[in-house]
């Protein structure tokens, strides 16, 4: 079982409000993990993190993990104002007025994260994370405290989709399982489709003569392939008037389980898809012992 306090950055609970010194102090000494928000990154890059009535600094060179560095560094330290901060506090101290002055470290909660995965992960192995950000080749994500990973493209889904916003939306809180690590670069490689239950499992939540919703993955010259889940589509006739990305309803003609294959008839066109499919996972733990398809 993951310890909360390594969990996706936004998942936990901000560090609640009028805490003593006491509490900062002991969670000094035993580096827990906490978090806050960020409210500024200044022209050094340094963070300035509220958290319970508290301000604290994160210098440039603890708040980033040294997995990312160049160019990449700035984006990641510009990105997190106003966001969820994990951090431990490195040092506290208090001033002629009896103000305290807090050093806190991303990178040591990172660190921490990092070292957890690598003794608790393997491939197969099934984490929980939230959606960070979306590129055309596919979508990070956050594994506890920032860590990140990519999931690719086509490990999202056996239903293909032109771009990661077609399955995700940032700040969303999906499943990965781990294909694979590189422990040397502290990094983790990662599929879902795997996860979303193999044709025969999804095919078993519907019936022929049930009409239900799709949305139009791809037109071919011979038929027009529809996601009736992420990892089960069918095929109905060619039409001029649909288009990828639009949701449709559904007449479910056929289903033949010894070929694979649903025969669909189009309903109606419904027009573009606002949002992403809802996710059903059939696989929620780990580890998965034949997990790759």
């Amino acid at each position: 079982m993951r310890r909360n306090e390594y969990l996706p950055e936004g998942v936990s609970p901000l560090f609640p409000e009028n805490q003593p010194l006491a509490v900062l102090q002991q969670a000094m000494e035993e580096q827990t993990v906490l978090e806050g928000l960020t409210i500024r990154c200044d022209a050094r890059r340094d963070l300035t993190v509220r958290f319970g009535g508290y301000e604290g600094t994160i210098p440039r060179l603890d708040a980033v993990h040294p997995s990312i560095s160049g160019a990449e560094r700035d984006i990641a330290l510009l990105s997190r104002v106003g966001k969820p901060t994990c951090f431990t506090v490195t040092r506290l101290e208090i001033d002629g007025g009896g103000r305290p002055h807090l050093t806190l470290s991303r990178r040591a909660a990172q660190e921490q994260a990092i070292a957890y995965l690598l003794e608790h992960s393997a491939p197969g192995a099934v984490l929980p994370a939230r959606v960070t950000h979306l590129e055309s080749f596919g979508a990070f994500v956050d594994l506890g405290c920032g860590v990140t990973s990519l999931i690719p493209l086509e490990n999202l889904s056996i239903s293909r989709v032109s771009h990661p916003s077609d399955r995700f939306r940032v700040g969303q809180d999906i499943l990965a399982a781990v294909t694979d690590i590189d422990a040397a670069a502290c990094r983790f490689y990662l599929t879902h489709k795997e996860l979303l239950g193999t044709w025969l499992e999804n095919a078993a939540s519907f019936s022929p003569g049930d009409a239900v919703p799709g949305i139009i993955r791809s037109i071919k010259d011979y038929g027009i392939f529809i996601e009736l889940t992420p990892n089960l589509s069918g095929l109905a006739e060619w039409r001029g008037d649909v288009s990828p990305g639009d949701a449709v309803s559904v007449y479910i003609k056929s289903i033949r389980p010894e070929t694979r294959k649903i025969k669909l008839q189009i309903i109606q066109n419904l027009g573009p898809s606002q949002e992403p499919a809802d996710l059903k996972y059939f696989i929620t733990d780990g580890p998965i012992e034949n997990w790759r398809y």
